[in-house]
């Protein structure tokens, strides 16, 4: 096929490969615009002209391409059609044509990122995605209310139902940004001062809101089976805000037993303490069915669960969409508050979230991705799992694992790095680094199988001391 520029490229579409055919397609333009036969500010071939020559429907082909609109390989220009972008060498810099697996490690063009927090975020655009977006930029702009567009509100009391067990009225709802966005709304509205209690290891991004905004931090211990509830303090002892992730902790991976979620409301009630409940990726398990959240055993009306609800791990941290969860006796205050602060998500994205939501889309995504994952995790589980010295711990669910070794941990860290991966360590995730073991935390979700094997491939060597 010759482009506009009349260079031939060398593209097929293989029916037997596993892959979706716009994957195939992303997956040949960008190495061809990797290998130089396509350079910076050449056009690409017409989409309609590139389906007929490949024997695939046009969606296929604009797949493929807004994929790579959206990775930065391509460039759309208004009456002058596709370009490879003419900024390609800022926005991907040129490496060598080998891939990372086949390079001697310590001449890698670049590090295989397996930290944590990333999803696969490559089958995300389809035609239910495109129409959502399509139908969000054709409505009319007008101002939003405090609490958030009331349609995308209703789509979330919805698939809370279905997705979470929790039955809530629209009214309780309100759009956030993130995680980090509704703590920061609730603690504003709460007012400086108040001491928020975190697992101790937790999640460090939300463990860092607290301090901006005039709190302070109270670390809380963890088992295996999530935050320690029997000993929590009281009186003038106890926090006033408590965040904890009982579905999933985070990074240890234990799931909060009933009786300690019963236990942690009950106490909660005694002592007049909020629980923020960060939901991050409880939709995402693999060896049972998602667990309820929290907020299911709460009173609606005069509780004390308020959920921090993402889609940074079903869609991807890009999207910058979330939402709050709370009883009926907070709601106003929050309203008020976020009304002093602003809506901080668009129209057009929530317009496009609720479409995408009340088509089933989003649903369909999800169980996609977990058979995704679940392969993934299977593979760590494979590579690291008879380790010595070391322990894969709890992977029921989500898009991380935690390997703890008997190895120092900074050592284990320099050795994975100098052969070219790249990881978090797990002192990170612990308020006081010296009361925790020392390992890793690794994600599995936001790169490629083949780099995903080869970073898993290293990471065992360097655990078995090579």
């Amino acid at each position: 096929m010759r482009t506009a520029g009349d260079v031939t490229l060398p593209l097929a579409i293989d029916r037997t490969d596993a892959r979706p055919l716009p994957r195939q397609l992303a997956d040949e333009l960008r190495a061809a615009i990797g290998n130089g036969l396509v350079v910076a500010g050449e056009p690409v071939p017409a989409t309609r002209a590139l389906a007929q020559r490949l024997g695939v429907s046009r969606g296929t082909v604009v797949a493929a391409y807004d994929q790579l609109l959206a990775e930065g390989y391509l460039l759309g220009r208004v009456g002058h059609g596709t370009v490879v972008n003419p900024a390609l060498r800022d926005v991907h810099p040129p490496s060598t044509a080998r891939t990372a697996a086949e390079q001697p490690a310590p001449t890698r063009s670049r590090l295989i990122d397996l930290r944590p927090g990333q999803p696969w975020t490559a089958d995300v655009v389809n035609a239910g995605w495109r129409a959502a977006w399509r139908q969000a930029a054709d409505r009319q702009l007008a101002p939003l209310p405090a609490a958030g567009l009331p349609q995308l509100r209703a789509e979330l009391a919805d698939h809370l139902r279905r997705m979470r067990g929790v039955r809530r009225s629209p009214d309780h709802i309100l759009v956030t940004a993130g995680a980090r966005d509704g703590l920061g709304l609730l603690l504003a509205m709460l007012g400086t001062g108040r001491i928020v209690g975190v697992e101790d290891p937790g999640y460090p991004s939300l463990r860092r809101v607290p301090p901006r905004l005039g709190s302070s931090v109270m670390p809380l211990p963890t088992d295996d089976a999530g935050l320690v509830c029997d000993d929590l303090p009281t009186g003038t002892d106890a926090p006033d805000v408590v965040v904890v992730t009982p579905s999933h902790q985070y990074p240890l991976g234990g799931s909060l037993p009933v009786a300690r979620r019963q236990a942690l409301l009950d106490w909660a009630r005694r002592e007049h303490v909020v629980i923020v409940e960060d939901d991050y990726d409880s939709e995402l398990r693999y060896t049972s069915a998602p667990l309820p959240a929290l907020a299911a055993l709460d009173d609606p009306e005069d509780g004390c669960v308020v959920t921090l609800g993402t889609f940074a791990k079903t869609l991807g941290p890009g999207l910058g969409v979330g939402f709050l969860v709370a009883p009926e006796r907070l709601v106003e205050d929050l309203r008020r508050t976020r009304t002093d602060l602003g809506q901080p998500v668009s129209q057009v994205t929530q317009w496009a979230l609720a479409a995408y939501l009340a088509s089933g889309e989003l649903r369909r995504h999800t169980q996609r991705m977990r058979r995704e994952y679940r392969r993934r995790r299977a593979l760590v589980l494979e590579l690291l799992g008879d380790l010595p010295d070391s322990r894969v711990k709890a992977m029921d669910g989500g898009l991380h694992a935690v390997v703890e070794s008997e190895i120092p941990e900074v050592e284990l860290l320099d050795r994975i790095r100098a052969n070219g991966v790249v990881v978090a360590g797990l002192a990170d995730y612990w308020s006081r680094p010296a009361a925790g073991a020392g390992g890793i935390v690794l994600g599995y979700g936001g790169v490629p199988v083949d780099e995903l094997r080869a970073g898993l491939a290293v990471i065992a060597q360097a655990a078995r001391g090579n």
